[in-house]
């Protein structure tokens, strides 16, 4: 039966399976299937020229699907992120990042390496020297959920 529809319609098969592809990553988004539709429409043009040319099997026309779709999805994802633009707020979500070069005070002492301060309306875990409760203190690095200070 499927063979029956791909002979039927001929290169169009490959367009209709480009399309059905591109639906489908509007459907299940996660920018995969944009470039593999892609490749299925490349596959689809090739054969409207060559689908009466003897060497033009299925295989071929398989091959030329697969290599397609690595090179479209190469050069789809060197696009992209070839596009950083500068942003005015480069740590949007990166917010431990955010609090470096801040001062706070410490909320509880610094002792075996580790105490917490409180900014804005966050309590953070602290690294850092042995310090004494109320010690004004500034943030020089970030490690995720812990940030590195020293006296300030």
């Amino acid at each position: 039966m499927f063979d029956n529809f791909v002979v039927e319609l001929g290169p169009w098969s490959w367009w209709l399976l480009g399309l059905v592809l591109l639906a489908a990553e509007l459907i299940l988004p996660g920018f995969f299937l944009v470039w593999i539709g892609l490749a299925g429409i490349v596959v689809g043009a090739l054969s409207l020229l060559l689908w009466d040319s003897a060497f033009w099997t299925w295989q071929v026309q398989w091959l030329i699907f697969a290599a397609s779709a690595v090179v479209v999805t190469l050069i789809g994802r060197r696009y992209l992120y070839s596009n950083n633009q500068v942003t005015d707020e480069p740590f949007l979500n990166q917010r431990g990042a955010s609090l470096v070069g801040r001062t706070a005070t410490l909320d509880q002492p610094i002792s075996e390496g580790r105490g917490r301060i409180r900014l804005n309306d966050t309590y953070w875990t602290v690294n850092g020297p042995e310090l004494p409760v109320g010690t004004r203190v500034k943030v020089v690095a970030s490690n995720g959920r812990e940030l590195t200070v020293e006296p300030a």
